[in-house]
């Protein structure tokens, strides 16, 4: 049988190393030996001898469906094997943390993750309960995290003297040292989005950077 769809690109190779690597633009692979956490139904496929199972996320994730209907439903992947995963064709990317790293990330962009790294369901600071993207994982520790972004993501820097405010269902994620709080914005509302009346953003301030996507399109996280 021959195809284009049979190019090398798209064939997956045999595992040099343990642990996450890109397959391609769209999908990671992890190469399990113990134990790896990812989002619930971002699993496409897998080979091995790998046990699957639902993890809880404490009272904080319960505190965050209650208020959102929200959560970042999380399994853990045990055992000896391989498996992708991907997200509705979404570009991935594999960040490296250091010890000291941190980062926010809107759990609507978690695809995978090194059990090194530690997680926390956190309210985001000044921005009240009303609108969205209210609550955010705080992920700290040694490890690799894997994120989807819808299209190709902006990173804005964020300097004490130039604070950002984007929109709160387009935001992926910032560092988690800036300081969060909504800014309302009456001028703006009617040019942003083709909405009418009051904006509001999530403003950002003090030193690191801010991670946008390209589509404010919402979603309902799954694995509720």
């Amino acid at each position: 049988m021959k195809s284009d769809l049979f190019a090398s690109e798209n064939l997956a190779k045999a595992a040099v190393a343990p642990g996450m690597s890109l397959q391609n633009a769209k999908s990671v692979r992890y190469n399990v030996n113990g134990e790896m956490l990812a989002r619930q139904g971002a699993m496409v496929a897998f080979r091995g001898n790998l046990q699957f199972e639902r993890k809880g996320q404490g009272i904080g994730g319960m505190l965050k469906r209650a208020v959102t209907g929200e959560g970042l439903a999380l399994m853990s992947v045990r055992g000896q094997g391989e498996a992708w995963f991907a997200h509705q064709a979404g570009n991935c990317f594999i960040i490296d943390f250091e010890p000291g790293d941190a980062l926010t990330v809107n759990g609507r962009n978690v695809l995978c993750f090194d059990p090194t790294l530690s997680y926390e369901i956190k309210m985001v600071k000044g921005a009240g309960m009303t609108g969205g993207g209210l609550f955010n994982s705080v992920f700290t520790g040694t490890g690799k995290l894997a994120v989807v972004c819808d299209g190709h993501p902006v990173i804005i820097p964020v300097t004490a003297q130039s604070p950002v405010f984007v929109d709160t269902d387009a935001v992926v994620g910032w560092s988690a040292g800036l300081e969060t709080g909504l800014h309302r914005s009456q001028s703006v509302g009617s040019m942003i989005r083709g909405g009418s009346g009051e904006a509001v953003q999530l403003k950002l301030s003090g030193e690191g950077f801010v991670i946008v996507r390209p589509s404010e399109l919402t979603e309902t996280v799954t694995g509720h």
